[in-house]
């Protein structure tokens, strides 16, 4: 498994990204989704990563710069195939510690508030994060939680016996 930064003129990750757009869209309330589409993936303050096994692509993730000391996880996907081996930790990891290297000390994120989204709240629970008010240019939404990791003073998270299953 590997993870490589950019990808986005690849018709995989394409695809991929279409599919996380059109899913996120359909379980959440209109107005309260708020992942980026290929356009707003490829702005200058957006990092971007996709995770691959030999040639085929497993998942996605990319990463808002809010400020110098502030950052959000803008946009995770698992492809559907790929799900419970660790895909979705190993790209947790990778955006924290991009994160850390930048010397940011706060990670946040928003993700849709219903059952849906249950698994990725788990996830990022796992991963340190914690529930939080909104933050940036989000506003209080019944259909969005709110989720951050302080990053300061907190040491990476250590995986036991090999890659952590989501």
């Amino acid at each position: 498994m590997r993870i490589i930064s950019g990808g986005l003129d690849d018709r995989r990750v394409i695809a991929l990204l279409e599919t996380h757009l059109a899913t996120a869209r359909a379980e959440t309330a209109p107005g309260s989704a708020h992942a980026l589409d290929l356009s707003g993936l490829k702005s200058p303050n957006i990092a971007f990563w996709s995770i691959w096994e030999g040639e085929v692509l497993l998942g996605v993730g990319a990463f808002k710069a809010l400020s110098p000391e502030h950052g959000e996880v803008k946009s995770m996907h698992v492809a559907r195939d790929a799900r419970g081996r660790g895909i979705g930790s190993a790209m947790v990891r990778h955006i924290i510690a991009h994160a850390r290297s930048a010397g940011m000390a706060r990670v946040s994120l928003e993700t849709g508030s219903w059952d849906f989204f249950r698994p990725a709240h788990a996830l990022y629970r796992r991963h340190g994060f914690v529930d939080c008010p909104p933050f940036g240019d989000y506003r209080p939404d019944p259909n969005s939680r709110f989720m951050m990791l302080d990053l300061r003073g907190v040491p990476p998270k250590a995986s036991v016996g090999g890659a952590e299953k989501d």
